[in-house]
């Protein structure tokens, strides 16, 4: 698949759980935003930003519902 948003996001986002929640309340935990992994869209309480994505359990690495299907089934995750 030749797509510009696969920079290597295999070496740390194969097979890994992923959880679907909302970024209200991030910012007491040190961010006011993150981006997607892959297209790098605006996660936030913003306006005009996303409001909720997937991420890792750790909450470090996001991903927005978009790229989620675009690539769900290339690097198998587990919800």
């Amino acid at each position: 698949m030749d797509d510009w948003r696969l920079n290597g996001q295999e070496a740390y986002l194969s097979e890994v759980k992923l959880k679907y929640i909302s970024f209200s309340g991030r910012r007491n935990k040190g961010s006011d935003h993150e981006h997607c992994e892959f297209c790098w869209e605006k996660i936030s309480e913003y306006p005009d930003t996303l409001s909720a994505a997937y991420c890792t359990e750790n909450e470090y690495h996001w991903i927005c519902e978009t790229c989620f299907a675009d690539f769900k089934e290339k690097f198998r995750w587990k919800i």
